[in-house]
């Protein structure tokens, strides 16, 4: 939370001025107006202690299933009429989540001294996201939080549902990468070294193959301590790199070029943007506002920075099915369904239904997944299992010849 200063004046018009905690700037002008002022100057402040808490900073995210649970119950208890601070308190009561649990007693205060519940979330990023707060800030306005809820509760479903589909596609490859991986290990350390030892004995030249691998095994002998530091010295330089604006954008962007899985990756993200912005527009949000919304919810800095950019052309005057050509995210179909929704009023509707259409095709692919890589991993292990016949089993008869000269 964030102290600003405010000018402004009342409803008969006196000036006042004071101070407000809020956790933006637009946060702290819709407090004043719920309080009857309007404020024309606001500066910020020192930040208070809520912001500047240690235990905050370092508070763990929370998941996607206490998110679901969550929104559930809210949809369940304000669908039954009951008070808002006598269910976040029950909430906080029964939640196991520590940082559910902390962010809502917070809440509960707030709400105690008057701030709305859209305010007092928003105090909250690593819990509560900038699109869960701007759908329960429409829905609070509109008087359907219930509403906002459930919406929130079944976005989070199909987004959850969706990450539990990649994870088991992913399974199999990942597990037969790292048994590669530690059959390699195996080889250089235990199985090399005594056939190195047997070509030393009868002295035969050894082939490049059988070379290399004699050389490979050493270096895992002799300098694991090395490999280990340039491994881990990579690992934290790519984690670095990544993290910087210039490299998460050039990451983002090739993961949408991988082979197989770039495919699978994008029509994943453009569902996550359909299914997202669908909810932003039926939940009243206006346009522009939600497409910087949705921007941060599709995960993605390439992806972002197109749907900004569609924001961009909207602010121009140009129409949603222009700047969405023009981002180049869409196939035709999408775009012909965009553009009857915009001739009929019902943008939402036709985007929950590209949403859909992208979320099957995302169901079909990551079925079909372990089929198309499967070929790709056997072709690693042939590969292996080459080199190895090479440069052991080739010296070998090497050495069957000199015995039989014998």
């Amino acid at each position: 939370m964030v102290n600003f200063a405010y000018k402004g004046r009342d409803n008969n018009g006196n000036a006042v001025n004071g101070v407000v905690d809020a956790a933006s700037e637009m946060a702290a002008a819709e407090l004043l107006m719920r309080r009857g002022v309007i404020p024309t100057q606001l500066t910020p402040g020192k930040v208070t202690a809520l912001a500047t808490d240690w235990s905050l900073l370092l508070e763990r995210a929370i998941t996607l299933d206490e998110l679901v649970i969550f929104s559930r119950q809210m949809h369940a208890l304000t669908r039954a009429g009951i008070p808002l601070l006598r269910a976040i308190a029950g909430l906080e009561e029964s939640t196991q989540s520590k940082p559910l649990k902390r962010a809502l007693r917070m809440v509960n205060d707030d709400l105690g001294n008057g701030r709305p519940l859209s305010v007092s979330m928003q105090a909250h990023p690593k819990v509560f996201s900038s699109l869960f707060v701007a759908i329960i800030h429409v829905g609070e306005n509109t008087g359907q939080l219930e509403q906002a809820f459930w919406q929130l509760a079944n976005y989070f479903e199909l987004e959850l549902e969706t990450r539990k589909r990649i994870k088991t596609a992913m399974r199999y490859p990942s597990f037969v990468l790292i048994a590669i991986g530690i059959a390699m290990v195996i080889l250089n350390i235990m199985v090399i070294p005594v056939f190195a030892s047997m070509f030393a004995k009868f002295g035969v030249e050894l082939p490049l193959a059988t070379r290399i691998l004699l050389t490979t095994s050493a270096l895992f002998i002799n300098y694991w301590w090395l490999l280990l530091a340039i491994l881990g010295a990579a690992v934290l330089g790519w984690r670095h790199w990544v993290t910087t604006v210039k490299g998460k954008l050039t990451w983002h962007r090739w993961q949408l070029r991988l082979p197989i899985v770039g495919s699978i990756i994008e029509r994943s993200l453009l569902a996550r943007f359909a299914r997202s912005f669908s909810i932003m527009l039926k939940a009243g949000v206006p346009l522009t506002s939600a497409l910087s919304l949705v921007a941060e919810a599709v995960n993605n800095a390439y992806m972002a920075g197109q749907i900004r950019n569609m924001r961009g052309g909207i602010e121009r005057g140009e129409s949603l099915l222009r700047t969405a050509g023009e981002s180049g995210l869409f196939s035709a179909l999408v775009m012909q369904m965009i553009a009857v929704g915009e001739e009929t009023g019902q943008v939402d509707d036709l985007l929950r239904e590209v949403a859909e259409y992208y979320e099957r095709e995302v169901d079909y692919d990551l079925k079909s997944l372990t089929a198309r890589i499967e070929p790709i991993l056997i072709g690693i292990v042939a590969i292996m299992v080459l080199i190895l016949a090479l440069g052991i089993f080739t010296p070998m008869w090497d050495m069957m010849s000199v015995v039989r000269g014998r």
